[in-house]
């Protein structure tokens, strides 16, 4: 299809049709991405993602024109047109076209078919500024008819854009660079928080891939996530709503899921992440424990240069008490996920009175007896180092160096 020229169609479509058409369109490019994921690349290459972006842009941030379709004619291209049409109106014809041609007989005459039909020279240029009016007009039309647009179908557009722009940036670098380069950051922390349910829920989707991509590469995320951009912080204070209002909905492992995979971005002083993840610790539906934990694995990882701030974090806002719950008593994968987090608090801040009063100890020297769990790599590599480290601090304590 890729092959046969789908893309141009789309594009076509993508610019010109109808939205509902448009919507159909998005939904195939989703669909496309998903299961080819090689065609990702030969979307990009035909500006499908501006195109997308266009139309979660619009009427979503006031800037849309900027990814509008039909480009609006500036002030500026009017006056120098006006500028080139004066100029050429002076200019003397040619004077050729009144010259007399010799005809075939070889007598001198004019040629009434030269007079009818002046030559090249005598052309004048044609004015652009009378089509790009038309065209600004035509534009102008057509957002007016957008505009009034069944809110349905603005939704379904905009949804399955959301949706074919999450499928393409997915393991993308060079798609989630294109893509943040734009205000499609914005527009998706907008629609987060104000948008329908399947926009709202593509929306987080399509930021989760872009974070799965930014967490494994340093110049995207340095790039489109860095602390003083206004698009990166809209996105992390519409995920921290969404994850310190803990509805269970389809929204909160995604968003969940970006935070942990933007850990590295925070910086010190950014105190109100950890918070809220260490809530959902405590959270009945293990999907959202589990994913809780993973997130704050990432937070507490030795390859985060700030993890030991951000592990005295976990344990001050009461981390440790329901990682221990969990390790005893939580399924397996909410276990394993708990057990590799305390694994990196023991580590990361061994001299910790919280993991004392917690247990933590107790709780790693049980887990060493457990044999299924020493079956998982990182937990393998983990336990035996973070036990070591628990047990040194609490026998320099009972000696009093402490």
């Amino acid at each position: 299809m890729i092959l046969a020229g789908v893309c141009t169609s789309f594009v076509k479509i993508l610019k010109e049709a109808p939205m509902k058409v448009q919507g159909m369109v998005a939904w195939a490019v989703s669909e496309l991405a998903a299961n080819h994921p090689k065609c990702q690349d030969a979307f990009l290459q035909h500006n499908v993602i501006r195109l997308l972006v266009s139309h979660i842009a619009f009427e979503t941030v006031q800037e849309h024109s900027k990814y509008a379709v039909a480009s609006k004619m500036s002030i500026h291209s009017v006056v120098m047109d006006k500028k080139t049409n004066d100029t050429s109106s002076q200019d003397p014809p040619d004077a050729t076209a009144a010259k007399p041609v010799v005809g075939c007989s070889g007598t001198a005459g004019t040629s009434s078919s030269s007079a009818a039909a002046p030559g090249p020279s005598s052309a004048r240029p044609t004015s652009l500024a009378g089509t790009r009016v038309h065209n600004a007009s035509m534009s102008a039309a057509s957002t007016r008819g957008r505009e009034s647009e069944d809110p349905e179908i603005k939704a379904y557009l905009k949804s399955h854009a959301a949706r074919a722009l999450g499928t393409l940036a997915t393991g993308n670098p060079a798609i989630c660079k294109n893509i943040t380069e734009s205000r499609a950051l914005l527009c998706f922390s907008i629609l987060l928080e104000k948008a329908t349910c399947d926009v709202r829920y593509n929306s987080a989707m399509a930021l989760m891939e872009i974070c799965r991509v930014a967490e494994q590469n340093p110049e995207l995320r340095r790039s489109a996530f860095k602390p003083t951009s206004p698009s990166a912080r809209a996105v992390v204070d519409q995920l921290l709503r969404v994850v310190e209002k803990a509805d269970y909905d389809e929204l909160l492992v995604p968003c969940i899921t970006c935070l942990g995979c933007l850990s590295r971005t925070f910086r010190a002083t950014e105190t109100r992440v950890i918070g809220p993840l260490v809530r959902l610790l405590d959270e009945r539906e293990a999907e959202v424990s589990l994913e809780a934990a993973a997130a704050l694995t990432k937070f507490a990882s030795t390859e985060n240069y700030l993890h030991v701030d951000h592990c005295k974090a976990i344990v001050a806002h009461g981390g440790a008490k329901h990682l221990v719950q969990h390790v005893y008593f939580g399924e397996q994968a909410v276990q394993t996920a708990a057990l590799i987090l305390v694994c990196f608090l023991a580590h990361n801040v061994p001299d910790s009175e919280e993991l004392v009063q917690a247990e933590i100890l107790t709780v790693l020297d049980w887990a060493c007896k457990q044999g299924y769990m020493s079956q998982d790599p990182l937990i393998e590599s983990l336990l035996p180092e973070a036990k070591i480290r628990m047990e040194l601090y609490q026998s320099r304590v009972a000696k009093g160096y402490y």
